[in-house]
């Protein structure tokens, strides 16, 4: 028996331990550490929900329940961890002198609440009881206090999102954008532009690395989402370097940058592959006839061309190898709406696991 209480105890301090390197992982640590606690609510989440969505028939129903998808897993972390915890403290009851199984779980399940409605006696369970109630507050507090920073940055990237919408339309496209700016505000008000975007690009690289979770929380319109608009903002700049006949816009150039790398920070909490230093000649997901399409069309409407097309669509492919691979790649794993030249070639992604 003696050997049995012991060994209750080493598993008992091995959950607990557990338990708070997750929460710590998950919401303390400033960037993505993998936790096995996390990946596992999140995807036991996902396939509920993937489940569900099965009898849907358009995507904005499957869009409704995917909204779901983030937030419920995010929450249910917290009751994930109070059993843990729970668990771990009853076998250190019963290690330390709990006369039965049930009473361990009950002084640990009235400790944990903060109940009070089964009083312990002696030192070992009075040390017991006032931890496992610490630990419990902490948990509810790093869960309470980490929401308004989740919400604060998703606030900021869906405002730009919805920004977006007015310069580059519904679904947003590079030409669009461009074209808007053309008629309305002047191609050279574009740079504006682009230090806006670069600033976006750093914000999410940081928000969406340290809070993976951060990129399945879906837009509040069906339509937009933060990752074809990534798409869209710097294919337009690729767009205005390659093809337009304009001084050459180095924030244009940061801006691309500034967006390829953070797609692929993000693409690795996921373990989505691709390739890190790209060849300009490797070939992307683009067509000639699409990009000949798009130049027809900003040609029509009087934006100013480079003469050498061949060598404007070898500019252009050369800026976009950098994030076409993770851009389709991410459109397919995170299943986003119909936007040109990003979800609407989604490369299929089945999951094995949602979070690294």
């Amino acid at each position: 028996m003696i050997i049995l209480r012991l060994l209750a105890a080493i598993l008992g301090v091995g959950l607990i331990m557990i338990t708070l390197r997750s929460a710590m992982r998950t919401f303390v640590v400033p960037r993505n550490i993998p936790d096995g606690i996390t990946h596992r609510v999140f995807d036991l989440v996902r396939l509920i929900l993937d489940l569900l969505a099965k009898a849907t028939f358009t995507f904005r129903q499957r869009d409704a329940i995917l909204a779901w998808y983030a937030p419920l897993a995010l929450l249910a972390l917290l009751p994930v961890w109070y059993i843990l915890v729970m668990v771990g403290y009853a076998l250190l009851f019963w290690a330390t002198g709990a006369s039965s199984i049930y009473t361990a779980v009950r002084d640990s399940g009235s400790s944990l609440l903060t109940l009070g409605f089964e009083p312990v006696f002696g030192w070992s369970h009075t040390l017991l009881a006032l931890t496992e109630a610490a630990i419990g507050l902490i948990l509810v507090a790093l869960l309470i206090s980490y929401l308004p920073t989740i919400y604060s940055a998703f606030s900021r990237r869906e405002n730009a999102v919805t920004l977006l919408e007015v310069r580059a339309g519904d679904p947003p496209s590079a030409e669009t954008m461009l074209l808007r700016y053309q008629r309305i505000h002047g191609l050279d008000r574009l740079t504006t532009e682009w230090e806006r975007w670069e600033i976006w690009f750093a914000d999410i690289q940081e928000s969406h690395t340290s809070l993976p979770m951060l990129a399945f929380f879906r837009s509040p319109y069906p339509e937009h989402s933060w990752l074809t608009a990534s798409g869209v903002v710097m294919d337009a700049a690729a767009l205005l370097l390659s093809a337009v006949d304009r001084p050459f816009d180095a924030q244009a150039a940061l801006c691309i940058r500034g967006g390829y790398l953070a797609l692929r920070s993000i693409a690795d909490n996921f373990n989505i592959p691709y390739h890190n230093n790209p060849d300009p000649t490797e070939p992307i997901s683009i067509r000639r006839e699409e990009f000949d399409a798009v130049i027809a069309n900003l040609k029509a409407e009087g934006v100013p061309l480079k003469p050498d097309l061949d060598q404007a669509w070898r500019d252009y492919s050369g800026w976009r190898v950098n994030y076409d691979t993770v851009l389709i790649h991410l459109a397919g794993f995170l299943e986003v709406p119909h936007a040109p030249w990003s979800s609407d070639r989604a490369v299929s992604y089945k999951r094995k696991r949602l979070l690294r």
